[in-house]
């Protein structure tokens, strides 16, 4: 009972010092952690790999590089599957600090499978107010990217001719840790009726589910997890299963600590009345 008392009092520098040992500890002794296929992720796999390779698809990488560590394995799962099925790929950002880090994403696995820019796939760059955006690329994507982010006219880039709209593209995919995911579901396909999915945080993905079942959106990658399953099923292991292992031992921790912190509080509390029941 003593030991349930001083769990109680417990100094909370110890709880970090075990998390901080937790996330370490995977770093050191890497393994791997099974993760199984949910039926949304494959949703969104199963999207790109149909896709026509005459016909492209809309990447849209609406998130700032502090959303990198959960977003950017989802990115780049999507890009190596659709780079090595020969798929092409039109991106763009409409997070103001997300051009940088998108560019590099793309130039770094368009080089690693060979892909040239501007045929296989292109980055139109960032234009603020998203839902303006999203409606104005609605009526033709060169009204807000009349060039792309390196100041070549679209009209230039063969991967963009014969493409005006959303009508000529695949779909949208969304990877987003802000309301922009709101704004693609509301202006774009609530306006122009195209397949979307979306790939957001895993704090965010309960308040998506809702506009799976109504069918607003065909798929969701929900944070790492999500991303550990899409590298699985394309068989491309990255940062996604890397980190997954990392979250297995800090939430089994934490959950430790949350059982016995419970069992501590009843345990004193109920030894409180027996000893106040007995005076």
């Amino acid at each position: 009972m003593r030991f349930l008392e001083q769990m109680m009092k417990i100094d909370r520098r110890w709880i970090y010092l075990a998390i901080g040992l937790a996330v370490i500890i995977p770093a050191i002794i890497p393994f791997t952690v099974p993760v199984p296929v949910s039926k949304e992720v494959k949703n969104v796999h199963d999207f790109v790999e149909n896709t026509d390779s005459n016909n492209p698809l809309f990447l849209a990488m609406d998130y700032d590089p502090s959303s990198m560590a959960e977003l950017n394995p989802m990115a780049e799962a999507i890009l190596k599957h659709a780079f090595s099925e020969d798929r092409k790929v039109i991106i763009v950002t409409l997070a103001q600090f997300g051009p940088g880090m998108v560019e590099e994403i793309t130039t770094r696995i368009g080089k690693e499978y060979n892909r040239q820019y501007g045929v296989d796939y292109a980055f139109l760059g960032y234009r603020p107010y998203p839902a303006i955006t999203i409606m104005l690329m609605g009526t033709d994507f060169r009204v807000p990217f009349p060039q792309d982010y390196y100041g070549t006219p679209l009209d230039s880039l063969p991967i963009m001719q014969g493409v005006k709209n959303f009508n000529n593209v695949r779909g949208v995919i969304d990877l987003t840790a802000g309301n922009t995911a709101d704004m693609w579901i509301v202006y774009g396909n609530g306006r122009f009726n195209f397949p979307l999915a979306i790939g957001i945080t895993g704090v965010m993905a309960a308040d998506y589910y809702q506009y799976l079942q109504s069918d607003q959106i065909f798929g969701i990658i929900p944070g790492v997890k999500g991303a550990a399953e899409y590298e699985q099923m394309i068989g491309k292991p990255g940062q996604g299963k890397e980190q997954v292992s990392y979250q297995l031992v800090a939430h089994s921790v934490i959950i430790l600590f949350i059982v016995m912190s419970n069992v501590a509080y009843f345990a004193t509390r109920r030894q409180k009345k027996t000893i106040g029941g007995a005076q």
